[in-house]
């Protein structure tokens, strides 16, 4: 088959070992990130299998109109960037592994990282050591603090778990099957959504983006937080109400932000907003972005365009279209 694989910005997939499983195909891998659908449909005009790196380009019906030969959509993980009806229309396999079970580490560690390093003032320190200065603030300790975790699903529980590590008062607050789920695991149940955000000093967001959770997190809900809060998303940028975070941060609750995800990526503005206030942490959506995460994701993506070309698709999201009369074969 002709496959492409979009938005490698690093170049890093072809040195995965699980490369190997697509020997015998026609690779061509794209390095730079591109979303004007003219140009894609330019590169894309002879693909059969697209390969996507999580959401990094949104595959919208005007393109996919416009790929004759595309058969396959392989990716990992949730979909709200691909149009999943005009596959169907268009005979065209969406396979994406839900790897139920399986966190992604790298995602909750950065998370970790991130809150460490707003609660010490890290990268605020270390660049004014280098610009001559010593000791420009005092941090704050998180034993004794209350972490809130917003979603209880796979990565929001292994955070949970660091919290009790480093001694902090874990509150939970999520749909009531995984509100149950966080009190089966010893946590603390938040007694209502508005007590969540008044009584977290640390709040991180772990839930997908679904029409659900969009801008699930409102203006109101984060005045309520505290002027000493830390309030962290390396879930998805859309979970808040847009333009809520800024003007939160500018009337001083919470008081600081660590943000690794943006509504429109990737961020190249200097003066993007967030940027220039000097109570955010800013980072490029490096949540999952290690090869240890690489090797499971690319995995499960290549393991799905070996099994389209043997005849039997697996994780296929849109089911239908293999009774379709459409199919593109």
């Amino acid at each position: 088959m002709k496959i492409s694989i979009l938005d490698d910005y690093h170049d890093t997939v072809r040195t995965l070992t699980c490369f190997e499983k697509l020997n015998g195909h026609e690779v061509t891998i794209w390095n730079d990130h591109v979303q004007d659908v003219d140009r894609l449909a330019e590169r894309l005009a002879d693909t059969e299998a697209l390969v996507l790196i999580r959401e990094r380009t949104q595959i919208r019906t005007p393109l996919l109109e416009r790929l004759p030969k595309l058969k396959l959509i392989s990716q990992r993980s949730v979909y709200p960037h691909i149009d999943v009806d005009t596959c169907t229309r268009l005979g065209i396999v969406l396979s994406s592994s839900q790897h139920p079970g399986k966190p992604s580490r790298a995602t909750s560690e950065f998370t970790w990282a991130l809150i460490l390093a707003a609660m010490r003032q890290i990268p605020q320190q270390a660049a004014a050591m280098k610009a001559g200065q010593w000791q420009i603030g005092v941090g704050t300790t998180l034993e004794g603090k209350t972490l809130g975790i917003y979603g209880y699903g796979r990565i929001g529980a292994v955070v949970a778990s660091y919290g009790r590590a480093f001694g902090m008062n874990v509150i939970v607050w999520a749909r009531p099957a995984t509100l149950e789920k966080a009190r089966a695991d010893g946590y603390a149940v938040a007694p209502s959504k508005e007590a969540f955000f008044e009584q977290s000093d640390v709040l991180t967001l772990h839930m997908r983006l679904v029409d659900a959770t969009r801008h699930i997190v409102t203006a109101a809900d984060l005045a309520r937080m505290k002027p000493t809060a830390l309030l962290v998303n390396t879930s998805r940028a859309p979970l808040i109400a847009p333009g809520a975070l800024l003007e939160a941060l500018r009337k001083g609750r919470p008081g600081v932000a660590a943000v690794d995800v943006y509504e429109q990526e990737p961020v190249r503005d200097p003066d993007y907003p967030l940027l220039k206030m000097p109570n955010v942490i800013c980072t490029p959506h490096l949540g999952y972005v290690t090869r240890e995460e690489y090797e499971t994701q690319f995995t499960d993506i290549f393991d799905q365009i070996t099994a389209y070309a043997a005849g039997h698709p697996i994780n296929v999201i849109n089911p239908d279209v293999l009774n379709s009369k459409s199919l593109r074969t």
